[in-house]
């Protein structure tokens, strides 16, 4: 895992050219990667991509300060855990269950305040991490307040090895 303190280190960019290097190897990869939303030159969200080419929002700037029960926000962003699980889940399903002759590298970037609002992806990643026998090469941040539980949790594995960029 890829971990840094701060946003705009290059992180993503790393998970990109390490996952173009492994394409072009030849080695099955699968995953996905946010990527920022910019309009005038400005953040308005982030979106997810997954390395088969499927798109989708991750979260956008709500212009609106008040928040209705059912939204997740992070900051300025609101969440959109619907996209976010239906381009994520299927293929983290499809890594968790693929068979030994189809053992790949699955890239998970990232794991964050935004993607930990689904429970059903804290259940498809620890899936991912102990029963599929995939390599994962991921992103997780390191928490500026309060620990995130599955954050913690991988950092803490024997079998995981974090690299701090800065």
């Amino acid at each position: 895992f890829v971990s840094s303190l701060f946003l705009g280190v290059g992180k993503t960019t790393l998970i990109q050219k390490v996952t173009q290097a492994l394409k072009s190897s030849g080695i099955p990869i699968d995953g996905f990667y946010t990527e920022e939303v910019r309009e005038g030159g400005r953040r308005t969200g982030f979106d997810v991509v997954t390395l088969s080419g499927k798109r989708g929002p991750l979260s956008r700037v709500s212009s609106d300060s008040s928040t209705s029960r059912r939204e997740y926000r992070v900051g300025q962003y609101v969440v959109d855990l619907v996209s976010f699980e239906q381009l994520v889940l299927p293929m983290l399903r499809n890594v968790n269950h693929g068979s030994d002759a189809e053992k790949k590298i699955c890239v998970i970037d990232e794991i964050g305040k935004m993607e930990l609002f689904s429970q059903a992806f804290i259940q498809a990643v620890r899936q991912t991490l102990t029963g599929s026998g995939a390599v994962v090469l991921g992103t997780i941040p390191i928490p500026k307040e309060k620990p995130l539980d599955l954050v913690e949790e991988i950092r803490s594995r024997k079998d995981v090895q974090v690299f701090n960029v800065s």
